[in-house]
């Protein structure tokens, strides 16, 4: 039998206050109490001091980045190529990257839905890829002629 003081383990008391215990409680003790001081050391040396679990806004904050007017406007206008674009794509290509890169749809997931071979799907969305990409050049040369449409 072991005697710990209580006022060790529990904050609440303001007193000493000791007790004898089985000696695999004190050990038991012992082993949280050094897990605990090895917890603290961990936090401080990778400067992680706080804990989602700390506030109710704190989650909310660290999760949710807040975006200037700016960067939301750039965000809107660089949607709006994107989708521009992929709606220039012919349909069977447009089906296919949309279904690969929006809706996150293997290949082979693809290529069985509309009963074509794997390479030929591939081969598609490679196509769409580079034909976007030649679309997006095309709206960077020529700003004028796309604020126009």
């Amino acid at each position: 039998m072991k005697e710990i003081n209580l006022r060790d383990y529990y904050p609440f008391y303001t007193n000493d206050m000791t007790v004898e215990v089985p000696d695999e409680v004190a050990d038991l003790l012992r082993e949280y109490k050094l897990a605990e001081a090895a917890y603290i050391l961990r936090t401080y040396r990778h400067k992680a001091y706080f804990s989602l679990d700390y506030d109710t806004n704190v989650e909310h904050d660290a999760l949710v980045i807040v975006l200037t007017p700016a960067e939301i406007l750039e965000q809107k206008e660089e949607s709006a190529r994107l989708y521009q674009a992929i709606a220039s794509l012919p349909e069977k290509q447009r089906n296919r990257v949309t279904s690969h890169f929006l809706l996150g749809m293997s290949i082979l997931e693809i290529a069985k839905s509309e009963g074509f071979g794997v390479s030929s799907v591939h081969e598609g969305i490679q196509r769409g890829l580079r034909r976007l990409k030649k679309n997006f050049e095309k709206m960077e040369s020529d700003p004028e002629n796309n604020a126009r449409k």
